[in-house]
């Protein structure tokens, strides 16, 4: 982690209450011995910066960490408090609890948005993956400076960006019985 020179910091949200995962630490829980946050911060290990909105995760010592105001507050208050410390011209906006997100993912993203504000992965069914995007720094800021809403569909959806397809099985782990699927899967 913390390439200087890098065109982008990673932002990964992982301070939600994981209500559908029984409440206990869904970026915590493990996947073929890993914390599920692990894979993310493996997917953009060519970030300047890897900020993590949560508490700290010992498993990611060199992460800069940040909580959202009101902690719990939801995913807009946590990409607020993640980008005041952004500091490259790109931004990648993550969830914590990715498995199949891999570097070429983020270099595909990067490389779609170049002409526009950005650009987001949209799975198999056609729904954009807000938590799974890259952005252009300025114009996050500018539009969260605007945005009083609490949805990120509703702050990002309006911005110039890319739909890039997936690649790949896909999906996030909101239960337990999706990490064990992904576990499956990888195997």
């Amino acid at each position: 982690m913390g390439h200087l020179n890098s065109t982008f910091d990673a932002v990964i949200l992982a301070g939600g209450a994981a209500r559908r995962f029984g409440g206990s630490d869904k970026p915590g829980a493990l996947l073929q011995g890993r914390p599920l946050i692990t894979w993310v911060a493996d997917a953009v290990a060519d970030a300047g910066r890897l900020i993590v909105v949560g508490p700290p995760r010992a498993e990611l010592p060199t992460a800069l960490t940040v909580r959202e105001d009101p902690p719990g507050g939801g995913p807009v208050p946590a990409l607020r408090a993640g980008l005041g410390l952004a500091k490259a011209g790109w931004t990648a906006l993550l969830a914590a609890d990715l498995p199949f997100l891999r570097a070429s993912d983020i270099a595909r993203l990067l490389a779609a948005a170049k002409p526009a504000d950005g650009a987001v992965l949209v799975d198999g069914d056609g729904r954009e993956q807000w938590l799974t995007g890259v952005w252009r720094t300025p114009v996050l800021r500018r539009a969260l400076g605007a945005y009083q809403g609490a949805s990120l569909r509703g702050l990002l959806n309006p911005l110039d960006l890319v739909r890039v397809p997936v690649s790949g099985p896909w999906f996030d782990c909101d239960t337990l019985d999706d990490v064990t699927r992904a576990g499956k899967l990888l195997a």
